[in-house]
């Protein structure tokens, strides 16, 4: 039987508390060139309910012996000023293992002593990518709770034996076989094409609005329209299923998908030639 041709895409939409009714929802496609452009196309989406199916999912030998590159919208790491502060380790993988194994009271104790002692307006540290990106820093504790998707996933990547190009580990040369993981941030590429709300976790506030938007960016995607270079491909069943969600995960996870494609096509997955490895960096941010 031959294998399917192109290279294994995952998207990961990750919640630090999954469920039935929210899980981790992963999307699993394959990026090609279609007379010479570059075309992701979806296969499948995962719905992984618990942090255990998640772990299972990083080792899953089904998903191909080629290895694959995914990109996950969890925070891979701390500011450096916390980091340092604290006095804690500054080798990344030495700090991942350090920080997911502190019980989240003790961290929520550091990250509200660190806020209270500065002044409204500047009360977070932030990491060096976070602000290009428009993401949240990532010691926030609440609303979103940031700092706790790294704390449950991050060390299970780890764990996997994933390779971690914004973090040089391992710092051996990567094999054909490596399943490679890129910072994402869905809501980068989706700010530049709409700019109102796109999804909510409340089916209360899941508006026709949000629908629109959500269509949108999926047309976006698929013309090349998003600022990422893969193009989207997929069926009518899965425009319908994606813009009908509310929560918009699915179209999250989708995002997650090509914006790693995206930074892959880059030499050095488009990290800054600067690059801070215990910070990392956001996949399809712009280096400068």
């Amino acid at each position: 039987m031959s294998r399917p041709a192109g290279t294994l895409v995952l998207g990961v939409d990750f919640t630090s508390a999954p469920c039935v009714r929210k899980p981790i929802t992963a999307a699993v496609g394959r990026l090609s060139r279609v007379r010479g452009t570059p075309v992701y196309r979806l296969g499948e989406v995962r719905g992984l309910v618990t942090l255990e199916d998640f772990s299972t999912f990083l080792v899953d030998e089904a998903l191909g012996v080629d290895g694959w590159i995914g990109g996950f919208d969890l925070p891979f790491g701390q500011p450096r000023p916390l980091i340092e502060h604290e006095r804690w380790p500054t080798d990344w993988p030495v700090f991942v293992r350090l920080y997911c194994g502190l019980p989240r009271v003790r961290l929520r104790g550091v990250f509200k002593r660190w806020c209270d002692a500065r002044p409204a307006g500047d009360k977070f540290a932030w990491r060096r990518a976070d602000r290009p990106a428009g993401s949240s820093p990532a010691m926030r504790w609440t609303n979103p709770p940031v700092a706790w998707m790294m704390h449950a996933g991050i060390g299970r990547m780890l764990a996997a034996g994933l390779v971690f190009p914004a973090h040089r580990h391992p710092p051996s040369r990567r094999t054909r076989a490596a399943r490679i993981a890129l910072e994402a941030y869905p809501a980068f590429t989706a700010r530049r094409v709409v700019s109102g709300s796109y999804k909510s976790d409340t089916p209360a506030k899941q508006t026709r609005d949000r629908a629109a938007n959500r269509a949108a960016i999926l047309a976006a995607l698929e013309c090349g329209a998003a600022g990422l270079d893969p193009v989207l491909s997929l069926s009518a069943a899965w425009r319908r299923r994606i813009v009908g969600d509310g929560a918009g995960d699915l179209l999250d996870a989708v995002i997650c998908a090509l914006q790693a494609a995206h930074a892959a096509a880059r030499p050095r997955f488009g990290l800054p030639r600067d690059l801070d490895p215990l910070e990392g960096w956001i996949a399809a941010v712009p280096a400068g």
